[in-house]
């Protein structure tokens, strides 16, 4: 392969990479409708028949000059990674929102915050997530592709219209990508912190880790954490859905 070839293998990879790709129904028809998204591909299962939804489909994508790919069930199901929930239609939108973390080690801002998902599954928190952050003072979340939830119709519902509107930044694990934001603080939120988040003064360049509720921040990512920031709580009420504790970081001053 020569240095063009690999070149443009860069450039191909960086775009697939940028893809997200939902699937279902009335997932993909809401899509379709809002012309704000950018769409790579539109694919329908052989099998759907071309009435109702799927002939809208198959209009708002004519009228949009968008692709449309046809496979069967299998083929259909490696695209949409759930054959259980696709309904025979998957999407891949150009989400200009979302990039791989690396870009952060380039942010020439002097004060940013950015808030990062360790263990995460439950794709309603998610979105939820994501709106809170959209509407508050974060400049994007930090989401790993292993041990955490996917964005999916799920994840765009519960954010309500909010998930391609902030920035998104994917990595493998945040174990590896951690340790390269020198030049980042970062915070992991924990029940046994001494510091309290109404006290905290953030540095210039801000990561805040939310963990899950049952297990809180992993031990192998809370060691690349610099210090941790307690929620005080009242009346023996021992933790917050993550969610809500996403909301509070964001709309901290």
């Amino acid at each position: 392969m020569g240095i063009n070839d690999s070149s443009e293998y860069k450039k191909r990879k960086a775009f697939f990479d940028s893809l997200v790709t939902l699937y279902g129904r009335n997932a993909v028809v809401e899509v379709l409708e809002d012309k704000s998204i950018s769409i790579h591909k539109l694919h329908l299962c052989r099998s759907n028949r071309e009435d109702g939804v799927i002939s809208r489909l198959i209009e708002l994508a004519q009228q949009r000059d968008i692709e449309i790919a046809y496979y069967d069930k299998a083929g259909l199901s490696r695209i949409s990674k759930n054959a259980k929930q696709d309904q025979g239609v998957a999407i891949d939108i150009v989400a200009k929102n979302y990039a791989h973390a690396d870009d952060l080690l380039h942010v020439s801002s002097e004060k940013v915050r950015f808030i990062a998902l360790d263990g995460i599954h439950n794709p309603q928190n998610l979105g939820m997530i994501i709106r809170s952050c959209a509407a508050g003072n974060i400049d994007g979340i930090i989401l790993p592709k292993k041990n955490s939830a996917k964005l999916s119709p799920l994840v765009m519902k519960a954010s309500a219209g909010t998930l391609f509107k902030l920035p998104i930044y994917y990595c493998d694990n945040l174990e590896e990508f951690l340790p390269k934001v020198e030049d980042f603080k970062i915070y992991q939120l924990s029940s046994y912190a001494s510091e309290s988040i109404y006290s905290h003064k953030g540095g210039a360049k801000s990561i805040y880790v939310l963990g899950n509720e049952s297990e809180g921040v992993s031990k192998s990512v809370a060691l690349c954490c610099n210090d941790s920031l307690v929620i005080p709580m009242q009346r023996g009420v021992e933790s917050l859905n993550v969610a809500i504790t996403a909301a509070l970081i964001a709309f901290m001053e």
